[in-house]
């Protein structure tokens, strides 16, 4: 049977682990703990340390309220609720958005005629317009549904009565053989429709960029309600009606 007894080692032999005779074992040293993580890949840049803020000025100071806005707050309303004994503010007439809306039947088959139209349309009104496209088909115009048929905006707010105020004061005295606006193109429930032939009267066109000469409608829609007090309203905000002098706005 072999022998399962662990030879003892000989006398004199050294073992090459142990601490020498006389001096007590040196303990090892604790390894720092690795933190957890990432690695940045090769090539990949440090990031580099925030860097210190920066003194701000002070704010921008808010633009200036609409001039047409304000002459609407301080003497239309006054001279309405007058006119047509309006006790309740909340009666006052009032604009509550523009619409203006170009139409082009060859959208389909020349689509940089409704890109050209859509970039005119921002240039003057100062907003992004929205591609309207046809909601059923007709076979006699070629026309299928959800293909781009013109293009439209919707002002509101200071937007709004900007645009108003360079349309009275400069965009319809440029108008060919102006004679003053009609004065019947109402609705019936206080909203002011008029057609646009060429949209160059508004200042903002470039002559030269222009490739093809169309119109536009554009709607005011207000809260009269009436036809009456809502001609009252405009006439006071300064349209050129026909046959009557505009009133003047400062």
């Amino acid at each position: 049977m072999a022998d399962t007894k662990e030879k003892e080692p000989k006398q004199g032999a050294v073992d090459p682990g142990a601490a020498p005779q006389g001096e007590p074992a040196a303990q090892e040293a604790p390894r720092p703990k690795e933190k957890k993580g990432k690695k940045p890949a090769e090539g990949e840049k440090q990031k580099k340390a925030p860097a210190p803020p920066v003194e701000e000025g002070p704010p921008p100071e808010p633009a200036p309220p609409p001039r047409l806005h304000e002459h609407y707050a301080q003497r239309v309303r006054a001279k309405l609720a007058q006119q047509f004994g309006l006790a309740n503010p909340h009666q006052i007439p009032k604009l509550l958005k523009i619409v203006l809306n170009v139409g082009m039947g060859d959208a389909s088959k020349n689509p940089k005629s409704l890109e050209a139209a859509v970039a005119e349309l921002a240039a003057i009104t100062g907003q992004h317009p929205v591609v309207t496209r046809a909601k059923k088909a007709i076979a006699n115009f070629n026309l299928r549904e959800g293909m781009p048929v013109g293009c439209s905006v919707t002002l509101r707010g200071a937007r709004m009565f900007e645009f108003l105020d360079r349309f009275i004061s400069i965009a319809v005295p440029r108008m060919r053989d102006f004679r003053g606006l009609p004065t019947d193109s109402f609705d019936g429930r206080g909203n002011y429709s008029i057609g646009i032939k060429e949209q160059m009267i508004f200042p903002e066109i470039d002559y030269d960029k222009v490739d093809k000469i169309h119109g536009m409608d554009i709607t005011l829609v207000t809260s009269a309600g009436r036809d009456d007090t809502a001609l009252a309203l405009l006439r006071e905000m300064g349209m050129p009606f026909r046959g009557e002098s505009p009133v003047a706005v400062n």
